[in-house]
């Protein structure tokens, strides 16, 4: 299991750096919601330098923005992704609502983004697989963005993260053969 983190994580509040504290000891930086209080992204840029980081955002669109906002700005970072329905309490969304297991299995399937694009993955390999044209076709991009740990995106989001994530062919078709038991 996951005790240090050796990377310093970025969480979008106070709330998420309690969660995430209470599953692993790490540095935390947060974003304090979209709006990036001053300064905010020259600390993250900074402890990519030094140790790297980790972007660790809500799984909702708020979330996903602050991601996008971070890794255009910040080049290399890894990515961590709690599924959605681990991290739902009434009616909000977000890590702090997440047990401690959950962030430590987030964590422990971590991806590095690539500086260089790749191609391994296309949109025939999404059709041939189910993951996108059909009724079940967001079901099953949920459920193989668990198993891979590149989150839940739309067709056009899952074959970014599928081919920018470092994932391989042999862990997709894994995955795949997983879900279609």
């Amino acid at each position: 299991m996951i005790n240090l983190i050796k990377e310093i994580i970025v969480v979008e509040g106070r709330d998420d750096i309690t969660a995430v504290k209470k599953a692993v000891d790490a540095e935390i930086i947060a974003t304090g919601g979209f709006g990036f209080p001053k300064g905010v992204m020259n600390r993250i840029k900074e402890a990519q330098r030094r140790r790297g980081v980790i972007i660790f955002t809500d799984p909702d669109f708020a979330g996903e923005k602050i991601r996008k906002k971070i890794a255009n700005e910040v080049k290399g970072c890894k990515h961590a992704f709690l599924p959605r329905e681990e991290a739902i309490k009434g009616d909000d969304i977000g890590i702090e609502n997440a047990s401690v297991e959950s962030i430590r299995a987030a964590l422990l399937k971590v991806r590095t983004e690539s500086v260089n694009k790749r191609s391994e993955f296309s949109q025939r390999d999404l059709i041939r697989n189910g993951l996108i044209g059909g009724e079940d076709s967001s079901k099953r991009r949920d459920k193989i963005g668990k198993i891979l740990g590149i989150g839940y995106g739309n067709a056009k989001q899952f074959l970014n993260r599928l081919n920018n994530y470092g994932v391989t062919r042999e862990e997709f078709e894994n995955a795949v053969k997983n879900i279609n038991k």
